[in-house]
């Protein structure tokens, strides 16, 4: 029961931060969280804790749990893992029509995302579409942390619909060679668009 609940208010706590109720820096309250979830402070410190361990929160002394800073370094760090994860998950993935043609159908829903928050969570969706079909379990359950963590430098930083022509044409390309069977060109330009946010991300961060 401790187990399902820890994980009821871990899944419960990254939901919140994809739809953009948490922030950086902010202090996360496990009273309130208890209040909110009806369930003991117990499980949502065990579910905490397991954040903490994939680098999403902070323990910061006298303040408890808060959603950590932005860095240069981990940045390029999680965007280099996010890139390489993703493509040993399509270069061991047999993709469908099915498949392909529901991807394009994310890419529409992206397209017309009428403000930031819509655009990155279209874009988490097409990558969850992109790598889903990839059959080992703990790859995409950790792909799926630090895409969380991902999500709050993209919340922070691509605001700018400029930015996201590059990236359209990317993703339509990717979806482009995978229907042509050619995984090496899709797993370039699938690494090329994480490098492409990065250095925008970092640019953003060191200015």
């Amino acid at each position: 029961m401790g187990v399902n609940l820890r994980d009821a208010v871990r899944n419960q706590l990254l939901n919140d931060m994809v739809r953009g109720k948490l922030s950086v820096g902010k202090t996360i309250n496990l009273a309130a969280l208890s209040r909110k979830l009806k369930v003991s402070v117990t499980p949502i410190r065990e579910a905490l804790v397991q954040l903490q361990q994939a680098q999403i929160i902070a323990a910061v002394p006298n303040r408890g749990f808060v959603v950590a800073e932005l860095d240069p370094d981990e940045a390029a760090d999680l965007y280099g893992l996010v890139a390489n994860l993703e493509v040993m998950a399509i270069e061991n993935t047999n993709f469908t029509e099915t498949d392909i043609a529901q991807l394009r159908e994310q890419q529409a829903v992206f397209e017309r995302a009428s403000n930031a928050l819509e655009r990155i969570q279209a874009d988490l969706e097409f990558h969850r579409l992109l790598t889903r079909g990839y059959n080992n379990a703990l790859a995409l359950s950790i792909l799926n942390d630090l895409k969380t963590r991902i999500f709050f430098y993209e919340k922070a930083f691509t605001e700018d619909d400029r930015f996201y022509n590059a990236t359209d044409n990317q993703h339509e390309a990717i979806i482009q060679a995978i229907a042509d069977d050619n995984v090496p060109t899709a797993s370039l330009l699938l690494k090329m668009n994480w490098m492409l946010i990065l250095n925008y991300i970092q640019k953003k961060l060191t200015e």
